[in-house]
Parts: structure tokens; sequence; C-alpha cells
């Protein structure tokens, strides 16, 4: 079998998809992120295509390796364009051997997966009523944004905004409701510790991206702060953007991104290298439908692995939503916070052409919010 033809396809709000054609007629998908670069993005993954053409899709490990080694490595850009081929290339060779991806890579390594529920947190803030709505549909984990701009010293005003808002989760759900709270990086240290703090009472899942990762230091001193497990990982690229992260200690769950840290077998091996460390897993998956069903292709057969975000109804992909691109919609059912192993080959997905080509056709400009703190300086996103 040999690689034919790589198609690209712009598909709003913010997802590139890719589809990579055999001359057998076995197709796989894979998808990329755009950020704020989309033809950036796009142009180097025309570029990158052209240097698996001809070649035999099943050398997975063997194409990665070529893709990634070059003088200038890793990064969004070169991580999001590979992560994209490679997830395609397990499609291929799980269809061509009639079974799912995981499979392939040792086998399930559990019944189900637990799942959690975004419900936003910062615009708009009724978390209360956002988590019991999610509680009555049988989530027991949601995941909130702590908080909007934040200067690098800020009011405790908005410290208590925050508390304010998880403790209303905890009074219409009680401790039934798991909470994890996102700082996305928004905060600096010096409030980072503060809100930390502050939350502690409130027995949380985990906090997301206290510090944004180039601050990877401030980990150690947030962890001596509280017993709250630290998450992070979605901006990190490759097994050795994580190393750091095994060798301080202090970060308890790492959040590899499918779409963007290398693809499938990358987050696999991220995964055990963490539980290597005695680390939790919760990969990153807020994007599209070829991103989401790789990252449930991982955490079936992953056992650190504890719960998968669901990119379901996320408000960052407003006028679509993931299942709009696929046919077989049940693909992503849950029931009781939960959703079952996938079961058809590949990457299980029924891709709707036809819609894919139809809204492509239309291209892509995604932009970021821009956010400023109250004396005008730039804020985080």
């Amino acid at each position: 079998m040999k690689i034919t033809k790589v198609t690209m396809y712009e598909i709003k709000p913010r997802w590139i998809f890719a589809r990579v054609s055999t001359d057998e007629g076995i197709e796989g998908w894979g998808e990329m992120i755009s950020g704020t670069k989309t033809e950036t993005v796009m142009a180097g993954a025309k570029e990158l295509a052209q240097r698996i053409i001809g070649r035999n899709p099943f050398e997975i490990e063997r194409l990665w390796q070529e893709l990634h080694r070059s003088f200038f490595r890793g990064g969004p850009i070169n991580g999001t364009i590979i992560s994209g081929l490679e997830m395609a290339l397990w499609d291929i060779k799980g269809k061509a051997f009639g079974v799912p991806v995981y499979e392939l890579l040792g086998g399930a390594a559990r019944d189900r997966i637990k799942v959690y529920s975004w419900i936003g947190g910062d615009r708009p803030s009724d978390v209360g009523e956002g988590a019991l709505d999610r509680l009555n549909k049988g989530f027991t984990a949601v995941k909130m944004n702590a908080t909007d701009e934040l200067h690098y010293v800020d009011s405790y005003e908005k410290v208590q905004a925050v508390v304010d808002r998880v403790a209303s989760i905890r009074e219409t759900c009680g401790d039934k409701m798991a909470i994890g709270v996102d700082f996305h990086g928004r905060v600096h240290k010096p409030m980072a510790k503060v809100l930390a703090k502050a939350l502690e009472p409130y027995h949380l899942m985990f906090i997301e991206e206290p510090v944004l990762p180039e601050n990877w230091e401030a980990f150690e001193q947030i962890a001596r702060e509280v017993a709250i497990p630290i998450a992070t990982g979605e901006r990190l690229y490759t097994r050795w953007e994580f190393k750091r992260l095994f060798q301080q200690g202090c970060v308890d769950i790492v959040q590899p991104d499918v779409a963007m840290c290398g693809g499938i077998l990358e987050t696999r091996k991220i995964c055990a290298m963490a539980e290597a460390s005695d680390m939790a897993a919760a990969p990153h998956a807020p994007y599209g439908p070829i991103a989401l069903a790789a990252t449930l292709q991982v955490d079936a057969c992953t056992p650190n692995v504890f719960i998968q975000e669901q990119s379901l109804g996320i408000h960052y992909n407003q006028g679509f939503d993931l299942l709009d691109f696929i046919k077989n919609k049940d693909i992503f059912a849950y029931e009781d916070g939960y959703v079952q192993l996938p079961t058809k080959p590949g990457l299980g997905l029924d891709m709707d052409i036809d819609k894919i080509e139809e809204i492509s056709a239309e291209g892509l400009r995604w932009t970021n919010p821009s956010w400023k703190n109250y004396d005008g300086t730039i804020a985080e996103w």
C-alpha cells in the first residue's frame, strides 16, 4: 500500500482536516489546529505532506521520525501538522486490519471512559446552573474557567468572584460533582498562589494551567501552597517538552493534546512516561470530531487516563458542532458521564465528505479574543 494524495480542508470554526488517500482505496482522516495561523498551518501541511507521498502508510513511527527530525523542530505549527498526518496514518492502518486503533496499541485497558463537561466560568459565569444541568444529564464531573482578565497582582474582589462561582456548584450539586478549574494560563504567579489557596476548601478535582507552561518553575511553589492536584500540558509538544515536568515532579496530571503534541502514539508515549512517574493523564480535547475520536483511542488503551474532556457544545465552536461533519453521530454518545469504547475500524468515523467540502469552500479565519487589563496592558486569553 502506498500513499497517493493528501487533501487539506479548512473547516469552520477553527479546525483543519487532512484526508490521506492510498492506492488501495483506503483513506485516513486527521485533524490539525489552526490557532490564529490558519494559512501557516495549511502551507506547512501541504509542504510536509509531499514527503509522505509514495510511502508505506503502515510505517508510522518511521514517517513520524522523518517529519519531526529537522534542525528546527517542535512547536505548535510543526506539532499540529505532524499530529494530523500521524492520526490519519493510524486511521488507515486500523481500517486495513479491521480493528480500532487502540487494538494496535496493546488493546483495551478499561471498559468505558469517564468524561467531564465544560460549563464556562468566565463569560458566561452561571456555572452553578450549568453544573446542575450536567448532573441531571448524568455527568459527575465538570470543568470551568477560573477567571477573565487578571493582572500580575490584582484585586481580592476578583479572587472572591472565582470562589463564589465554585461555591455555587457546591451549593447546587453538593459533593456529587467533581470540579476542575482551568486558570488557562491567565493567572500570573503572584495571584496563582492566592487563587489556588482560596479554592482549596472546595476539594477540586484539579487546577489546570495555574501558570503559563514557560513559567514551569512556579509549579513547585504552588504545589507547596496547596494540596489540589495540578494539571497542565495542552501547550507542550512531544515527549521532550514534557520531560521537564516529570523531572520536577510537581504536576499531578498531564494533559497532552493528540492534535498538537505529535499524534496518537506520541500521546500514548507521554502518558506512559507519566505513569512511570505515578502521574495521572487527562488528555486535552476541545476541538473537532477527528481529534476527539483519536483521543478516545488513546484513552481506551492507557491505564492512567482517569477522565476525558469532551468537546460537544463547547462555546468556542459556535456556529458548527463537531457532529455536523460525521454521519455516525452515535460514536460520541455519553451515558451517565461515560462514553463507550470505540468499536469500528481505525478512528471509527464515517466522515460527511459533502458537508466537509461545502464548508471548506467558505474558508476559515479563526481569531482568538483579544483581552486587556484595566490599565490597557495586554491580558492573557
